[in-house]
């Protein structure tokens, strides 16, 4: 079972995630795994590795009987893991529909089980040779390491919006629509800034929960004669990670993704309206909020384009449907426009791929191996995707200018 230790009379480093057993025992060994292997991955990775253990821990109680994984861990019971792990892997496969999801379950066991073993083989234990259980490791992994949960084949190219929708998704949200879902002006705000951040800026859905109210910021160059503003990816400078009410905490992905991205005149502007208009005067420092005065969730902000995707025009829908596969637009979807709307951009202008797709790891936070700028130039994109964006965001000019 998932825990999380949130009590204020707790020391920061002790409130995080961890899993218990039916009686809320702590599980002996996935509790050391965590400490030593989660410690400096990102919250919400951290969780997603400790449900994906626990699934094992419960198929273990299940199948063998209750502690039954952490007593075959230590001392190393090769036949009783062996017959635990191949257990659960047909049961993962027999659950029909496999996804990604379900292969990086069966991934997290195995590793966790793997790097147990190879600290126990390193230490000294009673009764147990060293080299005896390295040697139940090998075989271990011989026969377990190369399985792989069998998935429905699907393309590996990352898809923007269609110029369609992302033309509906501009009109839909701007806050003075009439056909905007939302009745309050501060939600309404609230989405249209979450949606021009994530679009324009390509921001994850983290690094924009995790934005200070202060986010954008300007000064003058001198140079090119003219204000100039940007935007500082990072952890709130102003709260404490360990304080925030959020149950799934929001947080930056990778030391990579710590970035400056220049910001528009018009994004600028857009931003400074909502906090000094719309936003309110909460107790806390993220840029935005919520309706109760508290910073958004990563659950509330999925809700609210939930219930954007569902108030689009049933015809853009339709195309959606039939150009992406699905009819739902999600946060990261706005991310992936953004990075080949701006590839496009860089190869227009005159960019070499190289160069294009190094500048496209700069700004969007991807390590130097990433394969992700090379999906994205491999992504059939539209010239009018582009100019959709810019005549829009023209729009949204003469609405700032139009502000009282």
């Amino acid at each position: 079972m998932f825990k999380r230790l949130t009590s204020d009379f707790l020391p920061p480093a002790l409130r995080q995630d961890f899993l218990v057993d039916q009686t809320g025992v702590p599980r002996y060994w996935a509790t050391i795994w965590s400490t030593l292997t989660l410690n400096d991955v990102a919250p919400s990775s951290r969780e997603k590795k400790l449900r994906f253990l626990d699934s094992l821990y419960v198929h273990a109680d299940e199948t063998v009987g209750p502690g039954s994984l952490d007593r075959a861990l230590c001392p190393f019971d090769e036949p009783l893991i062996a017959t635990i792990l191949e257990s659960w892997f047909i049961s993962i496969v027999n659950h029909g529909n496999n996804s990604q999801s379900d292969e990086a379950r069966w991934r997290t066991g195995f590793e966790f089980v793997s790097q147990t073993a190879t600290w126990l083989s390193k230490a000294t234990l009673p009764g147990e040779d060293s080299r005896c259980i390295e040697l139940k490791l090998h075989r271990l992994s011989h026969l377990y390491g190369q399985l792989h949960v069998a998935r429905p084949r699907q393309s590996a190219r990352v898809r923007s919006l269609p110029a369609n929708v992302a033309e509906a998704l501009y009109k839909l949200l701007d806050p003075t629509s009439e056909s905007n879902p939302f009745v309050s002006e501060r939600t309404r705000w609230t989405v249209f800034i979450s949606f021009m951040l994530m679009l324009h800026q390509g921001l994850r859905r983290g690094e924009l929960l995790q934005l200070p109210a202060d986010a954008v910021k300007s000064a003058y160059d001198s140079r090119a004669g003219c204000e100039r503003s940007w935007l500082n990816v990072e952890t709130n400078p102003y709260e404490d990670e360990s304080t925030d009410p959020r149950f799934s905490r929001p947080s930056i992905k990778t030391a990579q993704s710590i970035r400056q991205l220049p910001v528009s005149p018009a994004i600028a502007g857009l931003v400074q309206s909502y906090v000094e208009n719309y936003r309110g005067r909460p107790d806390h420092a993220f840029l935005i909020n919520s309706q109760k005065q508290r910073p958004l969730s990563t659950e509330s902000l999925t809700k609210l384009f939930a219930k954007v995707s569902s108030a689009l025009p049933a015809e853009v829908r339709d195309e959606l449907s039939a150009r992406a596969g699905r009819s739902t637009v999600t946060p990261h979807d706005l991310r992936h426009t953004c990075a080949v709307v701006r590839l496009n951009q860089l190869l227009v202008q005159g960019d070499h791929m190289d160069e294009a797709t190094q500048k496209l790891r700069t700004f969007f936070g991807w390590a130097r191996d990433s394969t992700m700028p090379m999906r994205y130039a491999s992504a059939v994109f539209e010239d009018r995707l582009s100019k959709v964006w810019s005549e829009q965001l023209d729009g949204q000019i003469e609405m700032l200018r139009a502000l009282p």
